[in-house]
């Protein structure tokens, strides 16, 4: 098999979340072919397609669920060539996300960095019940881009304003771009807290991190 009939096969393989045939048509090519390529040609436009079905309605969450485990699953076969080789994923940036102290609800959390994952966005699931403290020090640990933070009740929202008084305190506020979520919020009480952006929808939250990330990026260059 060339490697662009490949390339093909891994994209469809990740759209119809089939690991299988995406595993093997990994290996068809892996000794011959640079791993980065493999992903960056193979398995990304699959899942970016994915992302975008996703976000027109097109497909529901069980089918870019599928789709984002089978690219999980690549890349479990990708990695160790990646570390022969020492080269990095580019990622679209990167994210600590998690839900705030006392809180346990994470199926919106969940569904933002699956979306956001189709989008080449590398995340690090914190979990439930995040302390700020556990925030800032695993977006430190991680050198995270953003922050993103997740709260579906009134009486846990407010320990999203801790998180960011808690960057302030440790003088990394600027460093971090400061996203927070869920049933409760919105754009004034994201204004109020002093953070950097929020939204009512996954692919909203996705767009406002892709829109930040770039402005970031453009006034560091």
């Amino acid at each position: 098999m060339g490697k662009k009939e490949a390339f093909e096969k891994m994209s469809e393989a990740v759209q119809e979340g089939d690991t299988e045939t995406l595993t093997s048509a990994i290996n068809d090519v892996i000794n011959d072919t640079d791993p980065l390529e493999i992903i960056q040609a193979g398995m990304m436009p699959g899942l970016k397609k994915v992302g975008e079905a996703f976000g027109a309605g097109e497909i529901f969450l069980p089918e870019m669920l599928m789709a984002t485990e089978a690219f999980q699953e690549g890349m479990k076969v990708i990695e160790p060539k990646l570390l022969e080789t020492g080269q990095e994923v580019k990622s679209a940036g990167k994210v600590v996300f998690g839900t705030v102290i006392t809180d346990i609800h994470e199926i919106g959390k969940n569904i933002v960095i699956t979306l956001m994952q189709t989008h080449g966005f590398k995340v690090n699931d914190l979990g439930a019940n995040v302390s700020p403290t556990t925030f800032v020090n695993e977006a430190e640990k991680a050198n995270a881009d953003i922050i993103a933070m997740s709260s579906l009740m009134t009486t846990t929202m407010t320990y999203q304003r801790d998180v960011i008084n808690y960057l302030k305190e440790r003088g990394l506020r600027d460093k971090y771009i400061a996203l927070v979520g869920g049933g409760p919020v919105n754009a004034e009480w994201a204004e109020q807290i002093g953070a950097d952006g929020t939204s009512d929808s996954a692919v909203g939250a996705v767009q406002i991190a892709e829109k930040l990330i770039a402005q970031k990026k453009g006034g560091a260059s």
